[in-house]
């Protein structure tokens, strides 16, 4: 299932608009970091993106914030898209998720996103 698409489609619900596949195209780009279609993860929003589900929808979102020493790195981004399963944002003093389990989740990692996502990689890798 193209969960993007999904989330899009709610979105444009939300706002009022067309739910057609030409809106959905118009729109995803805008609100997606990355259009690729991919069955799971790949829901970080854009700053558009963001705006519109905390301001225009006002959808409830948790703040996880980043350790003090924590470094940004490209493999950070990666574990982010491969294993955060609802819309987030990358901000500047923490990571912003739409739901509140993942929060919760990441809270309990103190927000080391690293550590969550090498403790993910190793779960999934036991269980194939």
């Amino acid at each position: 299932m193209n969960w993007k698409e999904v989330y899009t489609k709610i979105f444009l619900k939300q706002l009022g608009k067309s739910t057609n596949e030409s809106t959905v195209k118009e729109y995803s780009p805008l609100w997606w970091q990355n259009t690729r279609i991919k069955s799971e993860g790949g829901l970080r929003l854009t700053d558009e993106g963001f705006r519109v589900i905390t301001e225009e929808i006002q959808l409830a979102t948790y703040d996880v914030p980043y350790p003090r020493d924590f470094e940004f790195t490209t493999q950070t981004v990666i574990f982010l898209d491969k294993f955060i399963d609802c819309p987030y944002y990358i901000g500047h003093r923490s990571l912003i998720v739409t739901d509140e389990k993942k929060a919760v989740e990441l809270h309990l990692f103190a927000g080391d996103i690293r550590k969550y996502g090498i403790i993910k990689a190793i779960n999934r890798q036991k269980s194939e």
